[in-house]
């Protein structure tokens, strides 16, 4: 199996000092995911917890919902012409009773364009494979302080122990609503970063993750707010700014979406019901 990390050499130039020395760099490498034996679709990632990172690509695709339904996960022999295992290639066996979506080139095009479909097209098919409604009722017992919510990206940017090591890796980190860490994955893909910790969320019988809040490095893509949604998470916050589409999709879907938590600055985007928000006068 691929290491997380793989050493280089690299040329420093440091204010016109030229030395050669060993550069810790992420791995990355192909990870095909296959479904009963049909390939369905691949992605870059970083090795490990690549079951987890298929269970979790699988409730995104509205596939599972429940650890049950997975009979088992396996990695590939005999992947390469000479039989080789490489780790590179997974396969997902479901329960039987558990429907197997049909495979299409359409729906391989789909799952490995890291974009989705477009515009009103993602929103409803999200809408109608979501197995979870999020209670977008202003009467929600759901509730958080957003001082809370703004500790979460140091939290997180402390959990990250390869980060620290290579600067390369984005993270994905479930936290309970009063700020307590409860699960941290990382991956050069911040979405592979996600199905990861839904994954092991799956694997653990944990879903709906109805009472987390799901913290981001970097942006929030539609993806990412389609794969909080499909996992019934309630709250996605991230570091930096969310897309249109994003919006509109946790706007429909009752998703509280938090853009540029830096500091003790934050964007509500939508969702403000589940915030904890003073009163205060909206100016500009």
């Amino acid at each position: 199996m691929g290491r997380v990390t793989e050493r280089r050499r690299v040329i420093r130039i440091r204010d016109g000092v030229v030395s050669t020395r060993p550069d810790t760099l992420v791995a990355e490498e192909p990870l095909e995911i296959r479904l009963g034996g049909k390939p369905l679709a691949i992605t870059m990632r970083t090795p490990g917890d690549d079951f987890a990172l298929a269970a979790g690509f699988l409730v995104s695709e509205g596939v599972l919902g429940r650890a049950d339904e997975v009979a088992n996960i396996v990695y590939c022999a005999g992947a390469t012409d000479d039989g080789s295992n490489t780790y590179n290639v997974v396969d997902v066996r479901l329960a039987a009773g558990v429907p197997v979506p049909d495979i299409t080139l359409a729906r391989n095009v789909y799952t490995t364009s890291s974009c989705g479909l477009c515009g009103k097209a993602s929103l409803d098919a999200v809408r109608t494979q979501a197995r979870w409604a999020l209670d977008a009722s202003p009467d929600t017992p759901f509730r958080m302080v957003p001082a809370t919510l703004a500790a979460l990206p140091d939290r997180l940017r402390a959990a990250q122990r390869v980060f620290e090591r290579t600067g390369g890796l984005h993270a994905a980190a479930l936290f309970s609503t009063d700020g307590e860490l409860l699960d941290v994955r990382e991956d050069v893909g911040r979405h592979n970063a996600v199905d990861k910790v839904v994954g092991r969320a799956l694997q653990q019988g944990l879903l709906p993750l109805s009472s987390a809040v799901l913290m981001v490095s970097g942006r929030a893509s539609f993806e990412l707010a389609q794969k909080a949604v499909m996992a019934g998470i309630p709250v996605l916050a991230a570091v930096s700014a969310p897309s249109s589409l994003a919006v509109d999709l946790a706007a429909e879907t009752g998703l509280t979406l938090v853009g540029f938590l830096r500091g003790s600055s934050m964007n509500v985007y939508a969702g403000e019901h589940r915030l904890a928000l003073h009163e205060a006068t909206a100016t500009g």
